[in-house]
């Protein structure tokens, strides 16, 4: 059971199965009996939204696919017009949404776009980015070390940043955009991973799959919407999928790094050695590394300099991610609808973070320019960027991070619909949605 939990909290299900679909809301009035109205995600989202269509609405039973209005009809709300993507982009808490790529424009037209210095590898560069990490990382362990009880926090979260940087470094040379030496990208991201206790061949590999089947269902080994057939697969596991989309999502990635990289039945026999290898290296570091730590400092210790940073790291791994990827007009596609331009380009977002976290994790969220090609250094993201926004930027989703964007992802992308493409927790289970709803009222809503 543990590990079914594991695997429906992310929703990594695999090719095993296909996914099915939920009743459908009605596309209009029309279709649904007087009084009934098709509600979108964006009709139940947020306190202190601007639309006019929040309304009061009655409590449904779970698997009813509409609500009872208490005032007048509002159609569904589109982005098919410039004002309707305006709307849209307030309402979740964007920038911008970006308008539908024609489905003509291959992934090979963006990239051709591009000036092709973004792709030039720099080692000058690569090795200042490790430099930024060590250092920063150092001062973290050092504020840690001095800080009183009450700026512990302050301490953890600049040194669980400053770790997300190492991941950062690893995810370039799992790329080969980190130094044209392949055996030196091997062993730089084998120790940049081994502090956060992460195997890096395995997640290599599943990585290279995420780029591969961007925003696909079932393939893309990301986050995905939750599978109905789970959600209603049994109330234990349900209530477990709730929580891990809701309170504990920011952490969620604890979970796939437990499920996804240590199994050697999840790889392909080509991968299993070089998976053995990372897996050595883990297991050495954790047998060495974390006693000599328990040894220095006791237990306590072992917390205050390596959990608390690991689980900073583990808030970026997760928040980043689903930001990446995860809105409510942004589909998951079966393969046979699956188009790679629209799920690199439309599929992807480019959300802007204080810059203190923008230098510790080496512009990682520059992201849009990453899914157009992974060969990308990171040190060179925000000139591809400045490309994109030139040649393809009416088609771009840009967000800067605030907390109604968090919230209209914890509260909002829930279950996979084919048409709505994510129906929320309390409108399939309002009466076990309770940390939905909890989270709804206890979230702020600011854009700024």
């Amino acid at each position: 059971m543990a590990s079914r939990i594991a695997d429906s909290l992310f929703a990594f299900t695999g090719p095993q199965q296909c996914l099915s679909r939920v009743p459908k809301l009605a596309a209009s009035s029309a279709r649904v009996s007087p009084g009934v109205y098709a509600v979108r995600p964006i009709d139940l989202l947020l306190k202190g939204s601007t639309r006019q269509s929040r309304r009061c609405v009655a409590p449904v039973k779970r698997r009813i696919g509409c609500i009872k209005a208490v005032a007048v009809p509002v159609a569904p709300p589109s982005a098919d017009s410039a004002e309707d993507r305006e709307q849209l982009a307030e309402s979740y808490g964007f920038k911008q949404i970006g308008e539908d790529l024609p489905d003509n424009v291959t992934l090979k037209d963006i990239m051709d776009t591009l000036p092709k210095e973004v792709f030039e590898i720099d080692d000058l560069k690569a090795w200042k980015s490790v430099l930024i990490s060590v250092t920063s990382y150092t001062l973290g362990l050092f504020m840690i070390a001095k800080a009183p009880l009450y700026l512990l926090p302050l301490a953890w979260a600049w040194t669980g940043t400053a770790i997300t940087g190492f991941f950062v470094i690893g995810h370039d040379c799992a790329h080969k955009s980190f130094s044209k030496n392949k055996l030196v990208e091997d062993i730089v991201g084998t120790l940049a991973f081994l502090p956060l206790v992460y195997p890096y061949e395995p997640w290599r590999f599943k990585h290279d799959r995420h780029h591969a089947k961007t925003n696909m269902l079932v393939h893309d080994t990301a986050w995905q919407p939750v599978p109905p057939e789970e959600f209603d697969s049994s109330p234990v596991l349900r209530k477990a999928i709730i929580f891990g989309y809701g309170p504990i999502r920011p952490w969620l990635s604890i979970a796939h790094w437990v499920n996804w990289h240590f199994n050697l039945k999840k790889f392909r026999a080509s991968e299993v050695n070089r998976v053995k290898i990372s897996l050595a290296c883990v297991f050495a570091f954790m047998a060495v590394g974390w006693p000599l730590i328990v040894y220095k400092v006791g237990i306590l210790g072992w917390v205050k300099f390596w959990l608390m940073p690991w689980l900073g790291y583990h808030f970026w791994m997760s928040t980043f991610t689903m930001v990446h990827h995860t809105a409510p007009h942004i589909p998951f596609k079966p393969a046979d609808e699956w188009n790679a331009a629209q799920a690199q380009l439309n599929g992807t977002v480019h959300c802007d973070y204080p810059s203190w976290i923008e230098i510790l994790c080496h512009d990682i969220n520059v992201h849009i320019p990453h899914h157009i090609s992974p060969r990308i250094p990171s040190y060179n993201l925000r000139a591809a960027h400045e490309s994109i926004q030139e040649n393809w930027g009416k088609y771009t989703n840009l967000a800067t991070w605030n907390w109604r964007l968090m919230k209209t992802i914890m509260t909002v992308c829930h279950v996979y619909d084919k048409e709505e493409n994510y129906i929320p927790f309390d409108r399939l289970a309002p009466e076990e949605s309770q940390p939905i709803t909890f989270l709804k009222k206890a979230m702020p809503n600011y854009t700024a």
